[in-house]
């Protein structure tokens, strides 16, 4: 064998180990309500704006809580479409945290938005707009429809599903807290992966995002189980101190857990610690009325 054919084989067993060693790397993935990070009717310090952007001191702040975070893949809801997600893509490159690789859903809801910022490379996109269900004597459309993406990692790939289900806030009398509308959005969201993960028991995936509701409301036990059907586990979550809630009332002055991270029974083992945690830090108040939720695939 000569010198030439001797430096290629270096070369290519060179970039082989590489290449094995960055996928075997942990996978880190967060989920974050991002607050209105668009143009929207909001308080400013004490003072009530029509269609004002979110305020420059709450996007350092939330720039802020990214950086603490360094998830790999970083799915967000509430955000105002492509042209936020841009700046905000940008401005976190600026202060040395680059996400190369954005994706937005551009569903029903015009206003906010879900959407993924990824430091790996996204090998897969679905965005499904087309999810809907039976509601009150009619058909109604998943307003924010269901985001999929795909990264490659040492065992193939990982699936992370995101979704942002309805509100509390409704007009309708016959449906209390929005609990029918959320109940069938989650039901048309399960339907809809277990068509593309029928054998949920050996796949690989996370369902992430802000349900609001809590873990044993009907719209996260959906997507727990389907009849006797497995479908994924609630993973526990606690920020330092211990404390479990991820969103804030202001106007109630309450704090709940509506932001979850569902995993596969293919991925469960691999969950660092069988839990999340709850990002906290000084900056995360002021941030977004959320707290983020994060899970490391070793």
């Amino acid at each position: 064998m000569n010198v030439a054919v001797l430096r290629l084989c270096g070369v290519l067993l060179s970039g082989w180990l590489l290449a094995s060693s960055s996928q075997a790397e942990p996978l880190t993935v967060a989920t974050y309500n991002i607050e209105n990070y668009t143009i929207a009717d909001r308080t400013v310090e004490g003072v009530y704006r029509k269609e004002y952007p979110k305020p420059e001191a709450d996007k350092a702040a939330l720039r802020a809580v990214i950086r603490q975070m360094n998830a790999d893949v970083l799915a967000l809801q509430e955000i105002g479409g492509a042209p936020f997600l841009a700046e905000l893509q940008r401005d976190l490159k600026h202060e040395g945290v680059d996400y190369p690789h954005a994706v937005v859903l551009e569903a029903e809801d015009k206003d906010r938005m879900i959407a993924v910022l990824s430091k790996r490379p996204l090998v897969q996109v679905v965005r499904h707009q087309d999810l809907a269900f039976k509601y009150l004597g009619g058909v109604m459309k998943v307003r924010r429809g269901l985001l999929e993406v795909r990264v490659a990692d040492d065992k193939g790939e990982v699936a992370v599903f995101v979704v942002h289900l309805k509100s509390r806030f409704t007009e309708r009398p016959d449906d209390p807290g929005a609990a029918l509308q959320r109940a069938g959005e989650a039901v048309a969201v399960r339907d809809r992966v277990l068509a593309v993960f029928p054998k949920p028991d050996t796949a690989r995936f996370l369902i992430v995002g802000d349900f609001n509701d809590g873990r044993t409301a009907r719209p996260v036990r959906a997507m727990l189980e389907r009849g006797e059907t497995p479908i994924t586990t609630w993973l526990p979550a606690a920020d330092e101190r211990g404390h479990v809630w991820s969103h804030f009332f202001r106007k109630d002055d309450s704090y709940s857990r509506v932001d979850h991270v569902l995993v596969s029974a293919g991925l469960l083992p691999r969950v660092l610690g069988g839990a999340g945690r709850i990002q906290d830090s000084p900056e995360v108040g002021k941030a977004s009325d959320h707290r983020p939720v994060v899970v490391v695939l070793e």
